[in-house]
């Protein structure tokens, strides 16, 4: 039973939208072509048949005609609807087929007649490019039980078109089929295609997520350091409470609302697939001001220089000396606490740059004034960013870190590596450590002025 429940959806069940390709342009025109195609097939087979049937096979002229348009008239829906045209089509065959019995004799095809054949051909070529293997085997069992049936049933009039019709129509429903899954597999294989399209760009995604994952650690390593230091040292440097400490707390309070709002920001980014961007500028050397400042809150001793003429760099240049700033300000903050640091920002090559960053000249006249036309025009294509500290004072107490994760000069090498800069780090002989990164500038930004020799 369960068999024959599916046998019969197959053959009443046509095949979804969903199962059908869309229609593009070129399949628009070859549908209407397709039209035009059956209009003149069915306007021949019309006239053809109800004349066969009268004439040489000797039904009534409005019997014939009826049947002519019973068996090729359907053909015009076998663009959309092959299934039901076939429906109409095989039942009208086989009464067509049925009625030749009542009729003489002779030697005329039968239980099909070559317009039959013609025609059921036809439609079964729309049939194996529109709808299932299953509904394709569904209705050659029907043709060929049919076929057979009437060839037993009248074994002495039967010339052969029954296994005619069988073959021939099993080829044409085989063909179109093969020809229809060859079509869908290349048109699954176009999808797979632009799925993996949308793969590579969900890639290219979480590598921009892993960037700025490498953004918030920055922050937090920064930000919760100078709270940590902040919070720890408040009892021992403020004794009592007096109007001092309520100013040490509130410092604390505002850094740690910066805090919290950068890692929310960065952290939106980075959990929402929809975000079309950070909705906050990034930082720049404006900023280096007031992260000093936090510096220095936190019992950090911090000098700053930035040369002038530099407000024009671009953004990327801009965004990684701030970032290389905030991370050796941070490990000062956490390895050596109430250090005495310096940080210069300047436009001059670090070979052409002394200790503070600032450009060195020569006092000899002539000689000197190129050696400093040689660093303006360094200036234009090399940003220098130097951070200086010296050792820990005894008294500050030990440090906030003994062993860090390295997380922090490594995020500084990436960052500087991939803009096509150097960095150089590493113990200095008083006990203090050195930062200096030198940033390539992009040619087609302007750089402002350049700094005037000194």
């Amino acid at each position: 039973m369960r068999g024959l429940h599916d046998f019969w959806a197959a053959l009443t069940t046509p095949a979804g939208p969903d199962a059908r390709p869309p229609v593009p342009g070129s399949r628009r025109r070859g549908r209407r072509w397709a039209y035009v195609f059956l209009i003149g097939l069915v306007a021949l087979l019309i006239p053809v048949t109800s004349n066969v049937l009268s004439q040489d096979h000797g039904l009534p002229g409005a019997v014939a005609v009826s049947l002519a348009f019973a068996q090729a008239g359907p053909l015009l829906l076998a663009v959309t609807r092959p299934l039901q045209a076939w429906w109409v089509v095989i039942v009208a065959d086989t009464a067509g087929a049925l009625l030749l019995l009542f009729t003489p004799p002779g030697q005329n095809s039968w239980p099909w007649p070559p317009m039959e054949i013609i025609g059921y051909l036809v439609l079964c070529l729309a049939l194996s490019l529109r709808e299932r293997r299953r509904t394709l085997i569904a209705v050659w069992t029907v043709t060929l039980v049919i076929s057979l049936a009437l060839g037993f049933l009248a074994q002495g009039r039967s010339d052969g078109t029954n296994v005619l019709m069988t073959v021939l129509s099993g080829i044409v429903l085989l063909l179109g089929g093969a020809l229809r899954e060859r079509g869908d597999a290349q048109r699954r294989l176009a999808e797979q295609e632009t799925i993996s399209e949308a793969e590579r760009a969900r890639r290219t995604l979480l590598e921009e997520r892993a960037r700025i994952a490498r953004e918030l650690h920055d922050v937090v390593a920064h930000h919760m350091s100078v709270i940590t230091v902040q919070a720890d040292s408040a009892p021992y440097r403020l004794s009592g409470l007096p109007p001092q400490a309520r100013e040490e707390f509130g410092s604390i309070a505002a850094t740690a609302r910066e805090s919290l709002s950068e890692m929310r920001r960065l952290l939106g980014v980075l959990r929402s697939e929809e975000a079309q961007g950070e909705r906050a500028p990034q930082p720049g050397l404006d900023r280096l001001g007031q992260l000093v400042e936090a510096t220095v809150r936190a019992g950090v001793p911090t000098e700053l220089s930035v040369e002038e003429g530099l407000s024009g760099l671009p953004q990327a240049v801009q965004l990684s000396a701030y970032r290389i700033v905030q991370e050796a300000l941070a490990n000062v903050v956490r390895h050596a606490p109430g250090a005495t640091s310096r940080v210069s920002v300047t436009g001059g090559d670090a070979e052409a740059s002394g200790g503070d960053g600032e450009p060195v000249e020569d006092s000899r006249g002539g000689r000197g004034g190129k050696r400093t036309e040689r660093t303006r025009d360094s200036a234009q294509a090399h940003l220098t960013v130097l951070v200086v500290n010296g050792p820990a004072p005894g008294p500050a107490g030990p440090p906030l870190e003994t062993a860090g994760t390295g997380h922090g000069l490594v995020g500084m090498r990436e960052r500087v590596r991939l803009i096509g800069g150097s960095l150089d780090t590493g113990p200095l002989p008083d006990g203090g450590f050195r930062v200096a990164a030198r940033i390539p500038l992009l040619p087609a930004q302007p750089t402002g002025k350049d700094p005037e020799p000194s």
